[in-house]
């Protein structure tokens, strides 16, 4: 008799499906889930750089009155953070310097959760969520980082 057989309960063929369906999940390309941090997260920022530009004076009362943020001029942390909302979300969606997007976004989330609105730490850690992944995993590999990446070092 064997052993191995002994010491192995039956599978159910409601576990058997289970596990049949956790190994076709399992087959998902992490770049597509990369893809979609990167689409997603890249998305709200940009939206809020866009609202922003549509009022510029508006957009410096903001961030005179609401955001108050020590040590910049409302009129530079305005500029500084609208740009930051245009241009990083394009960088992080097209996968190019993707992770210096994704780590400018983060500090910015991060002086938005300590300084501005600390009261919202469950949307800031979501948005810090898909950007720490990003930084720490990179684009993945459907971005323009990949062939670049696969030049300069031999990898994607």
């Amino acid at each position: 008799m064997n052993t191995l057989a002994m010491s192995q309960p039956s599978r159910t063929p409601l576990v058997s499906r289970l596990a049949t369906v956790r190994a076709v999940l399992g087959r998902v390309p992490q770049s597509v889930f990369s893809l979609l941090f990167r689409v997603s997260v890249g998305a709200v920022f940009f939206k809020s750089g866009l609202v922003k530009i549509q009022s510029w004076d508006t957009t410096v009362g903001l961030f005179r009155d609401e955001y108050a943020l020590p040590l910049l001029p409302p009129h530079v942390a305005a500029y500084l953070g609208t740009a930051a909302e245009l241009i990083c979300p394009v960088l992080i969606v097209l996968g190019l310097f993707a992770r210096l997007g994704a780590a400018a976004l983060f500090a910015m989330t991060m002086v938005i959760q300590v300084l501005v609105y600390p009261e919202n730490w469950a949307e800031h850690l979501m948005w810090a969520s898909l950007l720490g992944f990003i930084i720490t995993r990179g684009p993945g590999t459907l971005s323009l980082d990949a062939p670049i990446a696969h030049q300069l070092f031999g990898r994607p």
